[in-house]
């Protein structure tokens, strides 16, 4: 089931990729801001209940796609940007075993404990 999971958000990493390749944006904006989501970590210095919140809100595949797709509906490039680097740093982490957090600490994800792969 984990290769499975892993091919899926390949999948979608690739749906990403080439999403943004339609946006009118230099190639290297992609790759520079990949990981800028992992920002949200910081929230954790507040406690691990506010940390797993704020993480799960910049890690939640719905926030993606309500980005994405206001921005085709408003014709906001920057909006379908956002939505599309935030799907695919997603697919990467999910890729990894980075899921959506619970309360307990920063290692336990709904795929299960970090570093258990």
């Amino acid at each position: 089931m984990k290769n499975t999971i892993r091919l899926e958000e390949l999948a979608l990493l690739g749906l990403s990729i080439w999403l943004f390749s339609d946006l009118p944006y230099a190639w290297w904006w992609y790759p520079l801001l990949l990981l800028s989501p992992d920002i949200s970590m910081i929230a954790y210095t507040l406690g691990n209940k506010t940390g797993a919140i704020v993480y799960n809100i910049f890690h939640h595949r719905g926030l993606a796609v309500l980005l994405l797709l206001s921005g085709f509906l408003l014709q906001n490039t920057a909006l379908q940007f956002a939505g599309t680097l935030l799907f695919g740093h997603i697919s990467i982490d999910r890729m990894l075993g980075y899921g959506l957090k619970y309360y307990k600490g920063f290692k336990f994800t709904h795929l299960g404990l970090i570093g258990d792969r």
